[in-house]
């Protein structure tokens, strides 16, 4: 009988947001700059994490709460009341797409663009090859006889996505919110600045060598069809700016990336809830961020957590 599985499925993912407390680690300043649209194309959505003492920090992709009952996705994009953009304005030439690594574990390949949203001269290194002019970067997960995308980078602009491998009952799943990793600036939108892009496939891990001086180093630590785990280091704390960011997209609760938001403040023995345009911001160890009812964008796409703040690098600890 089906329902039983699928129900047992969805106390699963139930599960894996409920024990996502970490009850330890720093707390740092959590602030809300969303602002309200009509359109779902638009990334209204901006959530950043500030702290002088922050050089450690992990960020998870976890499947929504209502994903073991989800028996349809939906990810085409929605151009409803959005007056300055369209599907003609937003599509662009077909990229040039090129397999930069390849074993028996991953794919990385490398997408360029004919035309890209900021100028870029952002170094790509995947192993000992060395590459420019690279916009995204796609890392595929073998797994059987299919390679599953799970994770993009565009280092002109430093914006990340990743999603868990799909579960047993759906074939893929749709990204959703998108997060920033390094010193978060302001050039039309939130973005990092990145001079070069190392990824390592022996290890996982990205290098990041960030236009502001400094590293930064993202390494996969989990990877399931529950969530994916990144482990981030920096070889110096960010001062200054938010060292993290979410974007991602809001209209309705029924038509959007990021409903909700839920912090753990210091000290606290239990979550604050809210309603994502709502939040006020706050002190916070723990910070997820997703949905709790299926949305008609984007709806398989994963909720976010960010936690385990430390003032130590990875390496000491």
């Amino acid at each position: 009988m089906l329902f039983p599985r699928l129900l047992a499925l969805g106390f699963l993912g139930l599960a894996s947001a409920a024990h996502a407390a970490t009850l330890d680690g720093l707390a740092v300043e959590v602030t809300n700059t969303s602002e309200p649209v009509l359109c779902a194309e638009k990334d209204n959505v901006a959530i950043n994490f500030a702290s002088s003492e922050v050089r450690h920090f992990q960020i998870e992709a976890v499947h929504p709460a209502y994903m073991g009952a989800l028996q349809q996705d939906r990810w085409e994009p929605d151009w409803t009341a959005c007056e300055d953009i369209s599907e003609e304005t937003s599509t662009k030439p077909h990229p040039t797409m090129s397999t930069l690594h390849e074993d028996g574990n991953v794919r990385i390949i490398g997408l360029s663009f004919t035309e890209f949203w900021r100028p870029s001269d952002v170094t790509v290194t995947i192993g000992t090859r060395v590459e420019r002019n690279i916009h995204m970067l796609q890392l595929l997960k073998k797994r059987g006889d299919k390679a599953v995308e799970v994770l993009v980078i565009y280092p002109g602009d430093g914006y990340w996505r990743i999603k868990p491998l799909p579960p047993e009952h759906l074939d893929w799943t749709s990204y959703g919110s998108s997060f920033l990793v390094g010193p978060v600036e302001f050039d039309q939108r939130p973005v990092v600045n990145l001079k070069d892009v190392a990824f390592d496939p022996a290890t996982m891990t990205f290098t990041l060598t960030l236009a502001r001086g400094g590293k930064a180093s993202v390494s996969m630590r989990a990877l399931n069809e529950e969530r994916m785990t990144l482990d981030v280091a920096f070889d110096q704390a960010v001062s200054g700016l938010p060292f993290a960011g979410l974007r991602s997209m809001y209209v309705t609760e029924f038509n959007a990336d990021v409903a909700r938001v839920a912090v753990r403040e210091e000290g606290a023995r239990s979550w604050r809830e809210d309603m994502i345009m709502n939040f006020r911001g706050g002190k916070a160890t723990d910070a997820w961020m997703g949905r709790l009812v299926p949305s008609r964008h984007n709806t398989s796409a994963p909720d976010m957590m960010f936690n385990r703040f430390r003032a130590e690098p990875a390496a000491s600890r």
